[in-house]
């Protein structure tokens, strides 16, 4: 996709050829920067920090931390601290654990003079491939919107969070159907969750939104029923953090409120996801996908730029007040009218899924 002309992924690697770069996504919508990851150490502290962030992203983020530690250090012990390093920066997504598995049992039958060019050599297969992907999720979910009829002038989706190309490598996942509408000349026009309490939504999804020329409200939370019960959201579409065998999808908090709002609306509720994202050792995502607590500082303060141009952080709640901060919800396969993968859409369920990926079927 591209930025004020530019086209970017959102992490590459530079041009010495060992670091690693990758846009701050700490710093949007008000500051583009792009950070250099040196170490495994760096790669961490990103993931941790939500430096980058999305499921797909973290997962070629995790996949070139263990290029760098293999650049670092190419012995079994860095290439066992390594993965367990990356693999606890962050529990919820999926896709992390996928790609440090993938590069682990990839290096470890290596001897250790190997190890480093072909752990660079694949973290950049696995973007590249993230960014095919993420491609056919586009045109998979552009056939669903073609036969969508609009209740106005235009068709009208509303997203919740970021699952956009800074969720991933490139074009993104619920996204991806939505810039291949846009460039096919279909009048589409996003609804844009604000997403508390990080407000990825509005800081992220409506910046590039904005830099591809989508046309794009920013709503608060609150107002996605409203608007369905009053006609104004012809789809929903989502992101999926964790999805298992059965449907139930992880993603963002409060994903699941929007699926209410949309089955007591009749509006369709779609998620976009890459096959890294399903875990298929799990059924239940209430009972098993861990829902990771995070700070509650990202919801007692808000950093924004202020009348004056700088940059400020504020408090927003009273003092002594508590506050929790759980990232996650899980919206039961019930309640998704399908699942728009890189090889076709299908039902929540374990028999849409395997319709898909016939080579999970369990041995009798």
């Amino acid at each position: 996709m591209k930025v004020d002309g530019k086209p970017y992924r959102t992490i590459w690697l530079g041009p010495d050829g060992t670091t690693v770069q990758a846009i701050d996504q700490t710093l949007l919508p008000h500051d583009f920067v792009v950070r250099d990851l040196a170490t495994v150490s760096d790669a961490e502290r990103a993931i941790r920090t939500m430096i980058v962030r999305g499921a797909p992203l973290i997962g070629a983020a995790a996949a070139y931390g263990m290029a760098l530690a293999m650049a670092e250090d190419p012995a079994d012990a860095m290439l066992a601290r390594a993965y367990t390093r990356l693999l606890e920066s962050r529990p919820t997504a999926v896709n992390l654990r996928w790609a440090l598995d993938d590069l682990r049992a990839l290096l470890a039958p290596l001897p250790p003079a190997k190890r480093r060019d072909a752990a660079y050599k694949r973290a950049a297969e696995i973007c590249d491939e993230d960014v095919e992907i993420c491609r056919r999720i586009g045109e998979n979910g552009l056939a669903l919107i073609r036969k969508m009829k609009p209740r106005g002038d235009r068709i009208n989706a509303l997203t919740h969070c970021n699952a956009g190309w800074l969720a991933t490598v490139d074009w993104g996942t619920a996204l991806a159907p939505i810039y291949q509408a846009h460039d096919a000349g279909i009048p589409i026009h996003v609804w844009v969750d604000e997403t508390r309490p990080r407000n990825q939504g509005a800081s992220l999804t409506a910046w590039e939104l904005g830099k591809h020329g989508v046309p794009h409200t920013v709503i608060a939370d609150n107002a996605g029923g409203h608007l369905m019960q009053h006609g104004q959201v012809d789809f929903c579409i989502v992101g999926s953090d964790r999805t298992t065998r059965r449907g139930d999808v992880c993603n963002k908090i409060g994903t699941y409120l929007k699926a209410l709002a949309a089955h007591d609306n009749g509006v369709p509720f779609y998620v976009g996801l890459p096959y890294p994202t399903i875990d298929w050792t799990i059924e239940d995502g209430h009972r098993d996908i861990p829902i990771e607590e995070r700070s509650a500082r990202e919801l007692s303060h808000l950093t924004g730029r202020t009348e004056a141009g700088t940059t400020a952080t504020i408090a927003v709640l009273p003092d002594g007040s508590a506050a929790a901060n759980p990232a996650f919800d899980v919206t039961p396969a019930r309640l998704v009218t399908g699942l728009v993968t890189e090889r076709g859409v299908c039902a929540a369920s374990e028999a849409g899924l395997l319709s898909l990926y016939p080579e999970q079927t369990r041995a009798a």
